[in-house]
């Protein structure tokens, strides 16, 4: 399927996910939400968060953050934005359509990017890996919290066999941690400082003080 296609296949479902996803996932994923937020702000004030969707974790930043948010849907924009009026997050300083892959951002910007629920779904996850290491600043983390398989686990093979399915409905099975940590071994610029336990993880990817991105990658 190319990607195109994929991207608007996404959309689709998230139009849908739109009007019952906080009735759904509000309590189940606070736990995983919460602690990526707070590894987050404890790197700086401006923040990234790609995959924003309906705002969940919008209210668990600190007043002091400035944080952005992205999301392929506008569908689910038009909830988080209503979000941030009604409960006057100040500190969100903008709501915008935009692909994880192509990130509308200059190199740098960024103190964390935070990425909830969404790097599993992504056409080319290390194509959004790549943009997120270019919009952040040298010291900073990449914060990822999804449902990720360990590498081996007992049931790694009836994930991977469920993957099909869960595609459908706009989720993932089989996106194993190693493809995150490979990743930043991969680049030299980056050490994987936690990865999380349980259904549903939270890793974080420290990029090095010392990084910094070639005029080409800029």
């Amino acid at each position: 399927m190319p990607v195109s296609d994929h991207l608007e296949g996404q959309k689709r479902v998230y139009a849908v996910w739109a009007r019952i996803y906080d009735k759904i996932y509000q309590r189940l994923l606070a736990g995983p939400q919460r602690e990526a937020v707070e590894a987050a702000c404890a790197c700086g004030p401006d923040i990234l968060e790609i995959g924003v969707g309906t705002g969940l974790t919008l209210a668990y930043f600190t007043p002091e953050s400035r944080v952005l948010g992205a999301d392929l849907s506008l569908d689910m924009l038009k909830v988080a934005n209503r979000k941030v009026a009604s409960q006057k997050l100040t500190h969100v300083r903008g709501l915008m359509v935009m692909d994880a892959c192509r990130l509308g951002f200059a190199a740098e910007r960024f103190d964390a990017v935070t990425a909830q629920f969404v790097i599993t779904l992504v056409p080319d996850a290390e194509l959004a890996l790549a943009e997120m290491d270019r919009v952040l600043k040298p010291g900073g983390e990449i914060v990822i919290s999804s449902r990720l398989v360990d590498d081996g686990g007992p049931f790694a093979a009836v994930w991977t066999a469920l993957a099909p399915l869960a595609r459908a409905v706009g989720w993932s099975s089989d996106f194993k941690v190693s493809r995150l940590t490979g990743w930043a071994a991969r680049t030299g610029r980056y050490e994987t400082v936690h990865i999380g336990s349980g259904y549903f993880k939270v890793v974080r990817l420290r990029k090095l003080a010392s990084a910094r991105l070639s005029a080409a990658e800029a």
